[in-house]
């Protein structure tokens, strides 16, 4: 079971931190709050041995236990826990690509793999311009409706951005999507990027 990989590195750091704590059988919690939603946090906390929780997963990592959250289980799918030295000490760095929504297979329903893949591959992308887009709806059985939000409404590259990046995407990842159409208001450029 390695849903969760936590590098050597990783492991070595958070050992020194749990150490430091002095608490016998002191391990490492990670949950999601807010799972499944665009506000995901993947989080890492000690687990003193009078916190553990008897649904969680346990993983033992040889210097410490590693607990996962039971009801963060399908949103941790593939998380990674690295530490990186840097002029400053260090870097720990928690990876949950499914954070905000569960990883889904080939035979999901069509909604949710366009969801899965606007929040793990689109938005993300969208993000450093202070947009987002969501499903609306499908039509035909082929037509993703989208809406474009914050710095992507009203944006004036907006029809770029959906043609040759949210179109090509969807429909090599989802290839039962054949194009988009876009439902944003988009005479409301008071949060637009490019105007």
């Amino acid at each position: 079971m390695a849903l969760v990989t936590v590098t050597d590195p990783a492991r070595d750091y958070l050992a020194q931190l749990i150490e430091k704590q002095d608490v016998e059988g002191m391990g490492v919690r990670i949950f999601v709050t807010q799972p499944g939603t665009k506000n995901a946090e993947t989080c890492l906390a000690y687990c003193p041995p009078n916190e553990i929780v008897p649904t969680d997963e346990q993983v033992d990592l040889g210097k410490f236990t590693l607990y996962l959250d039971h009801a963060s289980v399908p949103f941790l799918e593939e998380a990674f826990v690295d530490y990186s030295k840097d002029q400053m000490g260090g870097q720990l760095t928690i990876k949950a690509p499914n954070a905000k929504v569960p990883n889904v297979d080939e035979n999901a329903p069509l909604p949710d793999r366009v969801n899965y893949v606007l929040a793990s591959e689109i938005n993300p992308n969208l993000a450093a311009h202070g947009g987002e887009v969501s499903l609306v709806e499908i039509v035909d059985g082929s037509v993703a409706v989208l809406r474009f939000g914050g710095g992507c409404q009203g944006c004036s590259a907006v029809s770029l951005t959906l043609k040759q990046g949210v179109e090509t995407t969807l429909t090599e990842r989802v290839p039962e999507i054949t194009t988009v159409r876009d439902v944003t208001d988009h005479t409301n450029t008071e949060n637009a990027y490019y105007q």
